[in-house]
């Protein structure tokens, strides 16, 4: 058997699989990532975490929109036969969210049969940072019952913070400056969470943000960066608060005196995190989510089942603790 020269790398790897044959020792599938990303260039954030996960290789494609998936998947199913199709995954990211969704729908619209691949859904990194964010208030209180509020609760991550406290039993206000778009947004995680008990509140002014915050036991803010959502004097008015998470890394903080590298600091009576302190987290899902696309074929990861596999890491963690 001749090999032709395709370049040194690729050489290199066709002799070995070559010599593994002619030893009969099983060539061991490489997996392959494949980054569909909404911008015009495909995140560096996204891939470094790829690579660092041990992505065997990563072919990432940027400005991808639906009615470009359907060639992109065929040539992710149908190049593998179907025990070995889980060895290929999907990645979607990008800036835009809503864009991102639509991918994650037409993706699994081109399925078929047994031809898919795993797919995993984390526009602007909302889904790992929601999940990340609840996991760390959980881990300081039970969430069942309790009154939770999400500023910016009608932004990316705020509304998918505010899905999952509604699915762990807590009583969860979705802050907005309009309340047009927080009771919109309260009323569709009602009808999309069996049971939930989500109500959309105006933080338009002091007035609102006041009513807003009575009685509040876990307080994550999700808003845009630049903007401080509450200043210390609001936060430290809340009396009943226990757990304090801002999600802003950029300066001035969402929540007024919370530092960006708290992690589970003591502020004014509360437990704080800032964005540095539940990015670790976030880190770990990410790359837990990347390896569990590769145990089966079949594995959809958006925003619930990211969680579950916090949840599962969080679990691990705590019978491990060394």
């Amino acid at each position: 058997m001749q090999l032709a020269y395709i370049g040194p790398a690729a050489d290199r790897l066709l002799r070995a699989r070559l010599l593994k044959s002619r030893a009969g020792i099983p060539f061991a599938m490489r997996r392959i990532l494949i980054q569909f990303d909404t911008d015009p260039v495909p995140s560096v954030f996204d891939r470094v975490v790829a690579v660092d996960a041990g992505i065997d290789e990563l072919f990432s494609y940027g400005d991808v929109a639906s009615d470009m998936v359907e060639p992109l998947v065929h040539g992710a199913i149908f190049t593998r036969g179907p025990a070995d199709l889980k060895n290929t995954a999907i990645y979607i990211g990008g800036s835009d969210v809503e864009a991102g969704q639509q991918l994650f729908d037409k993706v699994k619209s081109t399925f078929f049969g047994p031809l898919r691949v795993s797919v995993m859904i984390d526009s602007n990194g909302s889904n790992t940072t929601a999940a990340a964010a609840v996991l760390a208030a959980r881990k300081h209180v039970d969430l069942k019952d309790r009154t939770a509020l999400v500023l910016g609760g009608t932004g990316p991550v705020g509304i998918r913070a505010a899905q999952l406290l509604a699915r762990e039993g807590a009583r969860v206000r979705v802050g907005s400056r309009s309340l047009e778009r927080a009771e919109a947004a309260a009323t569709a995680m009602a009808s999309a969470v069996p049971g939930a008990d989500v109500t959309g509140v105006s933080t338009a002014n002091p007035q609102d943000v006041e009513k807003a915050c009575a009685g509040v036991e876990v307080l994550i803010a999700a808003g845009a960066a630049h903007a401080t959502l509450l200043s210390a004097a609001q936060r430290q008015a809340i009396h009943t608060l226990k757990v304090a998470i801002d999600l802003n890394a950029v300066p001035p903080a969402g929540l007024e005196g919370i530092e960006v590298t708290d992690k589970a600091a003591e502020r004014d009576g509360a437990v704080a995190y800032g964005a540095i302190g539940v990015g670790g987290t976030k880190m770990k899902i990410h790359k837990a989510c990347l390896a569990k696309l590769f145990e089966a074929n079949d594995q959809l990861l958006n925003t619930v089942a990211i969680y579950e596999v916090g949840q599962v890491l969080g679990t691990s963690a705590s019978s491990n603790p060394g």
